[in-house]
């Protein structure tokens, strides 16, 4: 698990639950993505410090690690693209897609990377500022990117490397694409802390070829991360917050809102950490990991009883905490 302003990464059996080691990385670190073939960790260094609504000025490496003997093996330099935030990896066709924010080398857009080199081989404009969350197809053949103040997510051909189409939404957080690559989830609308609530709060049902909305499934609260399981099932975060507070607002315990595969009826919800941010799950679909970056902790939950297995700690430094996550399988670990 990343801790934001650790700056590092923080590794974790993911049986017992026990604290195996952590890594240092240059701040701040954001995301993480398994890259199972070559047995690697990617994690994105987004700004020099901050995030996406306040930061001194925005990064342009990934760091990457080896999950198994737990250190760097080499830093990836993409300027002038910056700003790198969410990754999508491609394994079949080994290619990783780092979405990356408007500046010297274009619109905002998605940089694709050859796994096998660590070389840039094509880049993909999304016809929006702040690309932010970026999802694919299982086939490899579409990516769906959420732009946060742009009302529209971006489809795009990543064979072509074309812009589809915009899908209309009130602007747009966390994303994600269903196991058989029919359905995009995202939520919506964009988390204006302090501003004005531009829409109602909710999780959109996108068809993932004619970007028609299938369904929209309201929330009380703001939801910010999306995940599909690979049993298909639906997780979504959402915060609890008050009035007041510091530039995040006055948090509380946040909640995973759980719905049924297809229908997206809802089966349950459990308390989290303050601040939900990302969620991944087990390769099985068992379990739910949540990260929160105002408690800075992730929680494990069991996604058939709907309990709390754990409460794994992130060191930080300062705010924000918890940010990204990733399941390392094979090892007995947990490297988020």
């Amino acid at each position: 698990m990343v801790a934001q302003s650790g700056p590092s990464v923080a590794f974790f059996d993911a049986t017992t639950h026990r604290h195996l080691d952590t890594v240092e990385l240059p701040a701040e670190p954001h995301e993480l993505c398994f890259d199972p073939e070559h047995r690697v960790l990617y994690c994105t260094i987004a700004y020099r410090s901050g995030y996406y609504h306040e930061n001194s000025g925005r990064a342009a490496e990934l760091v990457v690690m080896n999950p198994d003997e737990r250190a760097i093996v080499d830093a990836i330099d993409i300027s002038p693209e910056h700003g790198p935030h969410s990754l999508a990896l491609d394994g079949a066709n080994r290619r990783l897609y780092v979405s990356v924010e408007e500046g010297p080398a274009g619109p905002g857009g998605v940089v694709v990377l050859d796994t096998r080199t660590r070389t840039q081989i094509g880049r993909i404009d999304t016809a929006a500022p702040g690309p932010h969350w970026f999802a694919i197809t299982p086939d490899g053949r579409r990516g769906y990117a959420s732009n946060k103040e742009a009302p529209f997510v971006s489809a795009v051909d990543l064979e072509t490397g074309e812009l589809l189409h915009r899908v209309p939404v009130p602007g747009s957080e966390g994303i994600a694409v269903s196991p058989d690559g029919s359905r995009v989830c995202v939520a919506t609308p964009y988390a204006a802390f302090g501003g004005h609530r531009s829409a109602q709060t909710a999780v959109l049902v996108i068809d993932a070829g004619s970007g028609e909305l299938l369904r929209t499934i309201p929330t009380e609260g703001q939801v910010m991360p999306v995940h599909i399981t690979s049993t298909g099932v639906l997780l979504a975060g959402e915060l609890r917050m008050s009035a007041g507070g510091s530039a995040l607002g006055r948090q509380r315990p946040g909640r995973l809102l759980i719905f049924a595969p297809g229908s997206c009826e809802p089966l349950g919800e459990v308390e989290v950490g303050e601040f939900p941010l990302t969620i991944t799950s087990s390769p099985d679909g068992s379990r739910a990991y949540v990260s929160a970056v105002v408690s800075s902790a992730v929680t494990v939950v069991d996604l058939e009883t709907h309990e709390v297995l754990a409460e794994l700690p992130v060191d930080r430094r300062g705010e924000p905490g918890a940010h990204g996550l990733a399941y390392v399988p094979g090892r007995g670990c947990l490297g988020s």
